[in-house]
C-alpha cells in the first residue's frame, strides 16, 4: 500500500510557486493600467491619464514594484527549494 505523505520540501515549494505567481500578477496589473494611461493619451480615449507627469509618476512607480516583486519572487523560489 503506497501512502501519500506530504514532506515540509513540497509544501514549500507550492507556497513558493503559488507567492511568486501573485506577484506576478500584481506585475501584470500595475503594467496594465500603465498602457491604458499611455493609450489614453496617444488619443485613443481609455480613460487613465491625462498629462505627462501623471504618466511619468506611474511608470516609475511601476518600475519600482515590479523590480520589488521580482527580488520577492527570487527570494520566495530560494526559500520554496525551486531549482533552475
Amino acid at each position: 500500500m503506497k501512502e501519500n505523505i506530504v514532506t515540509t520540501k513540497e509544501v514549500k515549494s507550492t507556497i513558493a510557486t503559488a507567492i511568486a505567481a501573485a506577484f506576478g500578477f500584481i506585475i501584470a496589473l500595475i503594467w496594465r493600467d500603465i498602457i491604458i494611461g499611455l493609450m489614453n493619451m496617444a488619443g485613443l480615449n481609455v480613460n487613465k491619464f491625462t498629462d505627462l507627469v501623471g504618466a511619468v509618476i506611474a511608470v516609475v512607480s511601476a518600475i519600482i514594484l515590479t523590480l520589488i516583486c521580482v527580488f520577492g519572487i527570487l527570494y520566495i523560489s530560494r526559500w520554496g527549494g525551486a531549482s533552475k
